[in-house]
């Protein structure tokens, strides 16, 4: 007589979405209570942008992130499944992200040398705008399919910089402080996670009924997002006008730059939470099925970018008040946390419960010290 073994996947309790939901709701809720009682009137009106430039701001950054998420659904899975050997795809996924890795430090420069960061955002519409055509209209048998790869990684490359220098260069046009850009980098953490929640949420509901229409409705959504953010870019900002030119700027960042070691420090740092990042990535989940166990991969996702978005959601209730830390004291923190995260996990945890808490604390550390290297890179 055999024995039937009752085969079960893991998916974490429902209650932990409404307790993150919660918690970020609360947290920003309740923060401009403490904060009116903490810090002068002045120094509340003193903001970033003006409030509609504000909203249109975040809005064009959270399409920008809406964008970043859609392809990230499909990883490898769109090469396999169109026939592509393994040699292919190492080809294109190599051109892609060597690509990125020789220009990403260049665009910075390029883009300030040429008129300022808002037509790198531009760019970054337009390259992804052409990687939906592409994926739409052109068969992944053609050969040159590594060429919406190449754009994909540029258009990463290009996302990691230029919203935030644009933010940058408005906030110094227009003569406001460096402390009102606190506020406006841990909403950006906190908006790009819901957008990628958001993103991912369409990709795998076009994909739930037919591959091959779900892989054509995200190219199509995303050419659609793309001209939104063109249109926005070209039409709806309306740029302030620089305080000083380019060129002396651009001198002066340079000796700012190689004449700082705390920069280069600041950027080792910044290029070490990356590298650990991305080794996260590509090791989580096989973390969770070492053992051939079965588990919702996609219910956990969400569940990491919502404590990304409260560990955001954490920041200005530590950078502000009467007992308020130094930036430099709140990444030495954070730092620590994320390290003794990871060491846990190292001594092969076998619970996914605890796993997954880990990796949700990882994520809260993560959200909490993007906006405090963004600040710090301004200062």
């Amino acid at each position: 007589m055999g024995v039937e073994v009752e085969n079960s996947k893991w998916e974490p309790n429902p209650s932990l979405y409404g307790f993150i939901i919660m918690c970020c709701f609360f947290s920003i809720a309740l923060f401009p209570r403490f904060f009116n009682k903490s810090v002068s009137p002045s120094a509340l009106s003193d903001q970033s942008l003006s409030p509609s430039s504000h909203r249109y701001f975040l809005f064009l950054y959270s399409l920008a992130s809406a964008m970043e998420g859609v392809w990230s659904v499909f990883g490898d899975f769109e090469f396999v499944y169109s026939g592509m050997s393994k040699e292919q795809i190492l080809f294109s996924l190599c051109l892609g992200f060597g690509s990125s890795l020789l220009f990403a430090s260049l665009l910075p420069f390029l883009f300030d040398s040429i008129g300022g960061h808002h037509k790198a955002c531009l760019m970054f519409c337009i390259l992804h705008f052409f990687v939906g055509t592409w994926k739409r209209m052109v068969p992944q048998s053609h050969p040159c399919v590594w060429l919406p790869t190449l754009s994909s990684s540029l258009a990463t490359s290009i996302f990691s910089f230029a919203f935030e220098a644009w933010l940058v260069l408005e906030n110094e046009n227009q003569g406001h402080r460096q402390q009102a850009l606190t506020h406006t980098f841990w909403l950006m953490t906190f908006f790009e996670s819901a957008s990628l929640i958001g993103s991912q949420v369409l990709a795998n509901w076009l994909l739930a009924s037919n591959v091959d229409t779900g892989i054509a409705s995200s190219s199509t959504a995303t050419i659609f997002i793309a001209i939104i953010g063109i249109f926005c870019v070209t039409k709806g900002w309306k740029q302030s006008p620089h305080s000083a030119p380019v060129k002396n700027r651009r001198q002066m960042s340079y000796t700012h730059i190689f004449s700082d070691k705390r920069i280069l420090l600041l950027g080792f740092a910044h290029a070490c939470l990356q590298f650990s990042i991305a080794i996260f990535w590509i090791l989580w989940a096989p973390t969770l099925v070492a053992d051939g166990r079965e588990v919702h991969l996609g219910l956990i996702y969400p569940c990491l970018m919502g404590a990304r978005m409260l560990g955001s959601t954490v920041f200005p209730w530590l950078l502000s008040g009467p007992s308020s830390l130094r930036i430099e004291d709140c990444l030495v923190y954070a730092f620590t946390v994320l390290g003794l995260a990871l060491s846990i996990v190292a001594y092969d945890y076998q619970e996914i419960g605890v796993l997954v808490s880990l990796f949700c604390l990882f994520h809260a550390g993560v959200g909490l010290i993007i906006p405090s290297l963004a600040r710090l890179r301004t200062m």
